[in-house]
């Protein structure tokens, strides 16, 4: 699995400092936003720099793409460190450096190639019958299509997920791409997943480091965990069948006949409550864990495929991953 990665970098210069970095090459800037202005000079070496000329608080953001910065896909936290501090420097003249940044951001990356178009249709479907899920609540201002995916915002954690086809959402034009990461020549097939760190209460939540420098290597190091996390608590593990197919493998290989029942029970409910965080609570059983558990150790999914749906089966996700 190829995970990418992105960091944003803020700084809030006094407004001379301001004024003088931003007419300095203001002439090559491209407008993307009201007030704000980016210079994509260095965008293809890794890092693109916008400038927010707000009348209340001026922001220079860094968007850094570790891989484009490395001009590598193999990791190397201490190169990405040492070339990013260098980048900086240059681009504005020794007046700042690394660390004079705040880390406010991260974005990471997956495209799961599920084989064709139909493959993506048929998983989201699906997946879409998971409804509400802990600590998340649906996203209305992503600026995507919600019918080409899920997607979620972090109640209160700063954290945002999303789970779409990225053929729909590029060929329409529609992505909000923020951190300008690279789009496959051929989309058919992909399933995006993307979990962002939006926030500097998210990135504390992954990392105890101080220094913008030593935050930036302790979470690139830890990618992989930390996207991991978000997954696991929203797409369910397991393979996707029609609920009578669901029961049979349930019956015949759970040998803990109340575990067993719940299992059952709760298949019951998931379509009924529209949601497996709803169903789980209407159990009302203080060991959901091992029922959860014991969907996990058969392979199969708690979610359904509905009958109206033409799929029998739909492999577990994570295997191609």
């Amino acid at each position: 699995m190829f995970l990418n990665c992105a960091f944003v970098l803020v700084l809030s210069p006094d407004s001379d400092k301001y004024s003088k970095l931003f007419d300095r090459t203001y002439s090559d800037f491209e407008c993307v936003d009201e007030n704000m202005y980016a210079d994509r000079t260095f965008e293809s070496k890794g890092i693109s720099v916008l400038y927010q000329d707000s009348q209340y608080k001026k922001k220079i953001k860094l968007i850094v793409n570790p891989c484009r910065l490395l001009d590598s896909d193999k990791p190397d936290s201490e190169k990405l460190i040492h070339k990013l501090d260098k980048r900086i420097e240059r681009y504005f003249n020794n007046k700042f450096k690394l660390d004079d940044f705040e880390l406010s951001g991260m974005g990471l990356t997956v495209d799961i190639d599920v084989r064709s178009s139909e493959r993506v249709f048929d998983y989201l479907k699906v997946l879409r019958r998971i409804g509400k899920v802990k600590g998340f609540s649906p996203s209305r201002d992503n600026g995507l299509d919600d019918d080409a995916g899920l997607f979620y915002d972090g109640n209160s954690n700063g954290i945002k997920f999303m789970l779409y086809d990225l053929e729909a959402i590029f060929g329409e034009g529609t992505s909000d791409d923020f951190f300008n990461i690279e789009q496959p020549e051929y989309c058919g097939g992909l399933l995006r997943a993307e979990v962002r760190l939006t926030n500097p209460k998210a990135i504390r939540s992954y990392t105890n480091k101080s220094s913008t420098s030593k935050q930036i290597a302790d979470l690139y190091d830890n990618r992989l965990d930390i996207f991991s996390h978000t997954f696991l608590r929203i797409v369910p593990f397991g393979n996707f069948y029609k609920k009578n197919k669901a029961e049979e493998i349930i019956r015949a290989k759970v040998k803990d006949a109340t575990i067993g029942r719940r299992m059952l029970r709760l298949l019951d409910l998931i379509p009924e409550k529209k949601s497996l965080l709803l169903a789980q609570k209407a159990l009302n059983y203080r060991r959901i864990d091992k029922v959860m558990e014991a969907f996990f150790g058969i392979e199969v999914a708690p979610i359904t495929i509905s009958k109206r749906h033409d799929v029998k089966k739909l492999d577990n996700l994570y295997e191609y991953m």
